[in-house]
């Protein structure tokens, strides 16, 4: 199984929140793992907030951002290109789908269309709804 790895479901892995053990799970059955470089700056994004919010300290920011780019080592990361961004724009089943979930889904779209039967890890309802109608198997199960 190859895996397009959403920000909901990465986020609860490396945060290990209530499901973090369904996403390791998928994470660690996939052939191979892509991501978006919108994955990686909502992370990152996400770190920060804890961060500045106080939710977490200074080791601990630095711990999840070793354990994000460690992971990003083994997985394809791919732009966000123009072409993801005109497919972004159009819309997609199971309106109303916000910006960020449209260019996550136009990239899913993207590499499905190298890799095909690529499956979709999402914990996001909306992304998940969307997903299916445009013919993903979805993670985790």
């Amino acid at each position: 199984m190859n895996l397009y790895a959403e920000s909901s479901a990465l986020l609860s892995w490396l945060l290990g929140e209530a499901d973090a053990t369904r996403v390791s799970h998928a994470l660690g059955g996939a052939e191979g793992v892509a991501v978006s470089d919108l994955v990686i700056l909502e992370c990152e994004r996400a770190f920060i907030r804890m961060l500045t919010h106080g939710m977490i300290d200074k080791a601990a920011h630095s711990d999840l951002q070793v354990r994000l780019h460690a992971a990003l080592g083994h997985w394809s990361r791919w732009r966000i290109s123009p072409e993801i961004i005109e497919r972004a724009r159009h819309p997609f089943p199971g309106a109303p789908i916000r910006t960020l979930d449209a260019l996550h889904l136009a990239a899913a779209l993207a590499v499905r269309s190298v890799v095909p039967g690529l499956e979709l890890l999402s914990l996001d309802d909306r992304i998940r709804r969307a997903g299916e109608q445009l013919g993903f198997k979805l993670q985790p199960t």
